[in-house]
């Protein structure tokens, strides 16, 4: 397979990784409820969606190695701790959520059957692929990718020729950071740190003694394919859930929204086409996740197959255990979790993003020990809501919208590096 299909190929499965069940079921409503906003949703949405996850596959690009490159800087202990919280909370949370929403939206529409009936199965089929890992990323990016995109491209395009009515009234007072906050329950910038290291050994293994540089581009562009890919169905997801605001009731939820939209787009074949389509797309991400996590952990543990086996056991099992629990439920669960684990996430990032001289160890980790400090009372207002801790997060910048980790986590990075450089400059003098 020479470069440029590679890339292709790569860019395509990583799409399908990406693409899962809060990629569909959240940017419909979030156009929805923003109406004539939606614009502005979509900037935050897209900032936290592609923007930044596509910042770190530039960094996957450049340490080529496990995501435990991206918190070495802060020290070697830290990014073990940081990695084993990130794979416990995503096979905890997101990868079951695909077999909920797949249950919701492409099961029990049409047969009375049990959630767990169909999380046993869903992740049965999902162990299958995973133990032939080496044709997993072939199948999606070849096969299943192509066919999400179809049918997403015929329910936007048909949507947005729709008569526009007058687009409803905004219920966000802040729908910049509302769109950027409702991009957390996406993982995308979880799952681009974790996902991009499944291009990373999928290189090695079919191009053995590959340059770095060579495999640096084929990296860095097979994630732009796939954040450009997803920038192009999110908008087009909220604005066609903006130009349906008013044919549904206000309180209508993620799932039946995006049920209702498919069915005012393709008619009577709208429900079949979306039961196929969160299928697939929930299937490609539950695979994506569990691969991932057993590379991970089969690197951890010297490259033991026996690992990876049983990594990707455990995983089905939890899969199978919280995956017949309601969609719903498992988005408020993971709320607080996020809002504690996202600006570590986006921090890590972004600090690799840029050059090395403005990203020393020492701005790592006070950065990063920044930026955990000021995420605890978001987490904690979330979980404990107290009218104490309220009158305190309003005294930080940003503190009201979950955003408090900002400008003192800006205003380290600076500190830090005019420390460094006026140290360097009294020893040069």
């Amino acid at each position: 397979m020479n470069k440029t299909k590679q890339t292709f190929v790569f860019g395509f499965a990583l799409f399908a990784g990406f693409f899962g069940a809060g990629n569909l079921i959240l940017p419909p409503l979030l156009g929805f409820n923003a109406g004539d906003d939606w614009w502005l949703v979509s900037l935050g949405f897209i900032i936290s969606t592609t923007v930044i996850p596509m910042l770190a596959f530039f960094g996957h690009a450049k340490l080529q190695g496990t995501m435990m490159e991206f918190g070495n800087k802060v020290s070697p202990l830290f990014s073990l701790i940081f990695c084993l919280i990130i794979y416990v909370v995503i096979i905890a949370l997101p990868c079951p959520r695909t077999a909920a929403v797949t249950h919701e939206m492409a099961i029990a529409p049409f047969f009375d059957t049990s959630p767990l009936l169909t999380s046993i199965i869903y992740f049965s089929l999902a162990f299958l692929f995973v133990i032939n890992r080496g044709k997993a990323l072939e199948i999606l990016g070849k096969y299943l990718t192509p066919i999400i995109v179809v049918i997403l491209l015929a329910i936007i395009i048909v949507g947005l020729f729709y008569p526009v009515q007058e687009l409803k009234d905004s219920v966000f007072a802040a729908p910049i950071i509302n769109g950027f906050h409702e991009g957390y329950q996406t993982y995308d910038a979880i799952a681009a740190l974790v996902m991009g290291g499944i291009v990373i050994v999928s290189i090695n293994n079919i191009n053995e003694g590959m340059a770095f540089k060579d495999k640096k581009i084929i990296i860095a562009k097979s994630g732009f394919i796939a954040m450009t890919g997803l920038f192009i169905i999110y908008t087009g997801l909220i604005l066609t859930g903006a130009v349906f605001s008013s044919q549904f009731p206000t309180d209508i939820s993620r799932t039946e929204l995006l049920a209702g939209l498919a069915s005012k787009t393709l008619g009577n074949i709208g429900s079949l086409s979306l039961s196929v389509l969160v299928s697939l797309a929930c299937f490609t991400t539950a695979v994506s996740i569990i691969i991932s996590t057993a590379d991970f952990f089969k690197e951890l543990l010297k490259g033991s197959q026996k690992v990876y086996r049983f990594v990707a056991i455990i995983c089905c099992l939890a899969g199978i255990f919280v995956g017949q629990f309601e969609v719903s439920y498992i988005i408020d669960v993971a709320l607080p979790v996020l809002v504690l684990l996202y600006p570590t996430c986006i921090a890590l990032i972004l600090l690799h993003a840029i050059s090395d001289h403005l990203a020393s160890h020492l701005v790592f980790k006070w950065v990063v020990v920044t930026v955990l400090v000021f995420s605890i009372p978001d987490f904690l207002n979330i979980v404990f809501p107290d009218q104490i801790l309220k009158n305190m997060l309003s005294f930080i910048p940003f503190g009201n919208q979950n955003l408090g980790w900002v400008i003192p986590a800006f205003m380290t990075f600076i500190a830090v590096n005019l420390f460094q450089n006026f140290k360097k400059d009294k020893e040069l003098n």
